[in-house]
């Protein structure tokens, strides 16, 4: 089986606890040679300061190449290109460009009046400066907010027509769904690589959740394996075991690249990647 590169993504702490989870899940995944980590933005922009600190430390620490994620949300057009320049002058030259979520309680996405009207005007804007390699999300379900399937690919056909180097897809249950989703893209005429994102399940009820409001079909299959598993105490060998699956299938498929959203806890992701072949290969540095 080929051994697939991976990358992963971490979220900021916002707290002394949070700082000591982010620097342990660093060393413990930053050994499998990442290609890259990414480090999210909350909802609204509600972490914007924590994420430039995060990316800065990391980027300055690690020895890591660091992608910052960046959103449209609650800042001119001036404030989001005064934020991308401050990671190009910290040396980072990676950006996850994403419209954003609004902030929590808020009802849908709107625009700030100076700002950014969608990820396309974004990406535009950061492709035009030179200084960075861009990242977007890509949606193998239907986005919520899409009117249908062909209309989340044409989208996403804009932003890589924008000037976006690839896009990093949003978790799924089964292979079967991001190769319709790769074959749908390849006849739309994108030829940017589409990486899968992979969600190690740490938490059922957590999972399931998210993956309702963000669109990710749940197949009932996985459903009645989580419930049995949930009550003979053997949630973590199921997860385990599934995610392992799901990116064996996917590799088995011609996927050579992985993105792990780990939560900010490592270990579930350490051993999905050791079971697939990625072992320690370099040791972190230089962590205070």
């Amino acid at each position: 089986m080929t051994v697939p590169a991976v990358s992963f993504e971490f979220f900021p702490p916002q707290n002394l606890e949070g700082s000591f989870r982010l620097w342990d899940t660093v060393q413990s995944l930053a050994p499998l040679d990442p290609r890259f980590v990414s480090v999210t933005y909350g909802a609204g922009g509600t972490t914007r300061d924590l994420t430039r600190d995060a990316v800065a430390t990391l980027h300055k620490s690690s020895g890591l190449n660091v992608a910052a994620h960046l959103t449209c949300v609650n800042a001119t057009r001036a404030e989001t290109l005064a934020i991308a320049d401050g990671f190009a002058e910290a040396g980072v030259s990676d950006i996850v460009a994403l419209r954003g979520d609004p902030p929590k309680g808020s009802g849908a996405f709107v625009p700030h009046e100076d700002g950014f009207a969608n990820s396309v005007e974004l990406i535009e804007a950061l492709a035009g400066t030179g200084k960075f390699n861009i990242r977007v999300g890509a949606y193998p379900d239907k986005h919520p907010e899409a009117a249908d399937f062909k209309a989340d690919i044409d989208w996403l056909k804009a932003k890589i027509d924008a000037g976006a180097n690839e896009a990093l897809t949003q978790f799924f249950f089964e292979a079967d769904t991001f190769f319709r989703f790769r074959d749908a893209c390849v006849a739309a005429g994108i030829d940017a690589p589409i990486t899968p994102g992979i969600l190690p399940i740490e938490n059922w009820k957590g999972a399931r959740n998210f993956a309702r409001r963000c669109g990710a079909t749940i197949p009932a299959w996985v459903e009645d394996a989580f419930d049995k598993a949930l009550r003979d105490g053997r949630e973590d060998l199921l997860a385990t075991a599934l995610c392992t699956e799901l990116c064996s299938n996917l590799i088995d498929g011609g996927v050579d690249k992985l993105h792990f959203y780990t939560l900010n806890r490592p270990e579930l992701t350490r051993d999905v990647c050791h079971a697939l072949g990625v072992t320690p290969k370099v040791q972190l540095q230089n962590v205070a």
